[in-house]
């Protein structure tokens, strides 16, 4: 695919979930999929029909087992934030159809305990996990999502 024919292409709708813990740390998990550091926050798509915020909440409990009642929803983002993909994962990655993701964040206060998550799902995420501190999400992210952590963060940082 040629770049031009690449920017032609829709984003796909997408929710993520900063999932915030009692110490104000942030969960991320390793792609299981990437040999090389990818952490991120869970994220995933909406089904037809879907509310963004059942998606949150669906996305959290596939991807971390955490389920909807060990969460409460304090924040989402104002609006939709996009990021696009690398050129060269364009082909590889949702079969060529979208140039990158259209997200709606969702903010959840994590009421359980550690042993409560579970990222060995159905169909796993992640390989592990862990809680960072909010000032070293940016740096542990691939960099084509940072813009988009960045302006989370700034959205969700005073109620950190």
């Amino acid at each position: 695919m040629t770049p031009d024919q690449i920017a032609q292409l829709p984003y796909r709708p997408c929710v993520g979930v900063m999932l915030v813990n009692n110490d104000g740390h942030v969960f991320v998990g390793q792609r299981i999929d990437n040999d090389a550091a990818a952490w991120q926050m869970p994220q995933g798509g909406i089904d037809p029909g879907e509310a963004p915020r059942d998606a949150a909440l669906r996305e959290l409990w596939e991807e971390t087992g955490v389920p909807a009642d060990l969460v409460t929803i304090e924040a989402e983002t104002d609006g939709w934030v996009p990021y696009d993909l690398p050129l060269e994962l364009v082909p590889r990655i949702w079969k060529g159809r979208f140039r990158g993701q259209e997200q709606k964040w969702f903010l959840l206060r994590f009421q359980g305990l550690d042993a409560d998550v579970n990222i060995s799902t159905d169909h796993p995420e992640f390989s592990e996990w862990r809680w960072l501190p909010p000032e070293d999400l940016v740096d542990n992210i691939v960099p084509f999502k940072r813009d988009v952590y960045i302006s989370v963060l700034k959205q969700f940082g005073e109620l950190l």
